[in-house]
């Protein structure tokens, strides 16, 4: 910005023209004021046609965007607050905005009502996704020993779990922070019910049927027995690509068609083998399930403690990879009341929804597009700076930070933290003594 008392030999530029008035120039190079100003060009043969001088104070601004902008440095901050709890006398909120949902389906009965078919990519149209048919078996590998490596560490890191709500806790005796909202509650004052805490309450057994054909024909409520209950993450992976024994699943070489939401040549209807159903196939899932797994694994020595514990975290952290990126293509549908996931292109029909407002829905899920936190809940837990310390009280829990029960467990244990979940576990924060507490801003 330069300041001239005289207009000469200047060419090229924009001149905002006013004696005593303020020009402020804005982001991007923009020019702003309180008043409108005029524009002036500024070469020679148009200052010189005639017209009359204008004398006062000019304003020069560039307005060229500048070609070195400065690179906004990644700021990773101090402390970060978890996910509000979301109220249960509420629906979900939707992860893709309502309006997107809106205007694909209208898209969709437009091309329906010319009799067009609906354009689909795999794997909507039924076939897999090479890319990802070794992420899924990546997935499944470190989903084994995720539950291995917790099997292992629960002999050494004491859990507790609260035996009236979903609580649990990381350290050798429960906390006293009063926020228990189990159906005893009021008895206890809020206070814990504290018990020995297993893979289960840490790992949270997120279970969704097991189907043949995903296109294929709906659950109904009368024929939910017929199929099998296996762990969400390890049914993503079967629809992936992997193949599991005693889990077939199939696969199409020609891709089904759709026009609007009505499917027109899935390739007919294909009976599932009589193994999917027999008790055959539990054995396949042996390594794959939580059940009983602390029996089945026994305490490691101290010495190899910390390379289990960055094992599990290691691990914790490819299988939400893997996850996530398998989600981006393969559809799993989350009940927008309970807990309840379904992975397929579209949920089921059993009645089995007893959150808010279910008669309502005749015990119907009220199906939407899942999240990898209700595939995988993170099951945060506050962090316990000194485990053998004296336990959590409610006057400092501000104070206290809170991280996924893996990687406290695996953190107590020796393992490295992941940079990610640094600022809400709030490392650096030094926790007063009870009488400094009112003191501290």
């Amino acid at each position: 910005m330069a300041v001239m008392n005289h207009v000469a030999g200047v060419e090229g530029c924009g001149f905002g023209v006013d004696k005593k008035r303020v020009v402020k120039s804005g982001p991007g190079g923009e020019v702003k004021s309180r008043r409108c100003l005029s524009e002036v060009p500024c070469g020679h043969k148009q200052l010189q046609n005639g017209g009359p001088a204008i004398l006062g104070t000019f304003l020069c601004v560039n307005q060229r965007p500048r070609q070195h902008q400065s690179v906004k440095k990644q700021v990773i901050p101090q402390n970060v607050d978890l996910p509000p709890i979301l109220p249960k006398t509420k629906k979900k909120p939707y992860p893709i905005p309502l309006k997107k949902i809106q205007q694909a389906g209208r898209d969709d009965k437009k091309l329906a009502e010319m009799g067009i078919e609906k354009p689909l990519d795999p794997p909507k149209n039924g076939l897999l996704v090479p890319d990802l048919i070794p992420v899924a078996y990546e997935v499944l590998d470190a989903w084994k020993v995720l539950i291995e490596g917790l099997a292992q560490l629960l002999h050494i890191v004491p859990v507790y779990a609260c035996s009236e709500c979903p609580e649990i806790h990381v350290a050798e005796s429960g906390h006293h922070i009063q926020d228990c909202h189990g159906p005893t509650s009021v008895k206890r004052r809020s206070f814990h019910s504290w018990v020995k805490g297993s893979v289960n309450d840490v790992l949270l057994p997120i279970e969704s049927y097991h189907i043949y054909d995903p296109f294929g024909r709906r659950i109904k409520h009368e024929t939910r027995f017929d199929y099998d209950r296996i762990p969400a993450v390890v049914e993503l992976c079967i629809q992936a690509g992997v193949d599991l024994p005693g889990y077939p699943s199939r696969r199409r070489t020609q891709p089904i068609r759709m026009i609007g939401k009505k499917v027109i040549d899935r390739g007919g209807f294909v009976e599932e083998p009589k193994s999917l159903c027999s008790g055959d196939s539990s054995s396949s899932l042996v390594d794959l399930d939580t059940h009983e797994v602390y029996r089945r694994f026994p305490p490691p020595p101290l010495s190899d403690l910390p390379g289990i514990a960055q094992e599990t975290v290691d691990a914790y952290e490819v299988v939400r990879w893997g996850v996530r990126k398998l989600m981006r293509k393969y559809a799993v549908k989350a009940c927008g009341y309970c807990s309840e996931v379904h992975v397929g292109p579209w949920g089921h029909n059993a009645k089995l929804c007893g959150e808010f407002k279910h008669q309502w829905r005749d015990g119907k899920h009220g199906w939407q597009d899942a999240t990898v936190d209700e595939v995988i809940p993170p099951n945060y837990v506050w962090h316990v700076q000194d485990p053998k310390g004296p336990p959590l009280r409610s006057t400092l829990k501000k104070f206290y930070g809170k991280a996924p029960a893996v990687v406290e467990i695996c953190m107590q244990a020796g393992g490295q933290v992941p940079g990610k979940y640094k600022p809400m576990m709030r490392l650096d924060i030094v926790v007063p003594e009870s009488e400094e507490a009112r003191l501290v801003a």
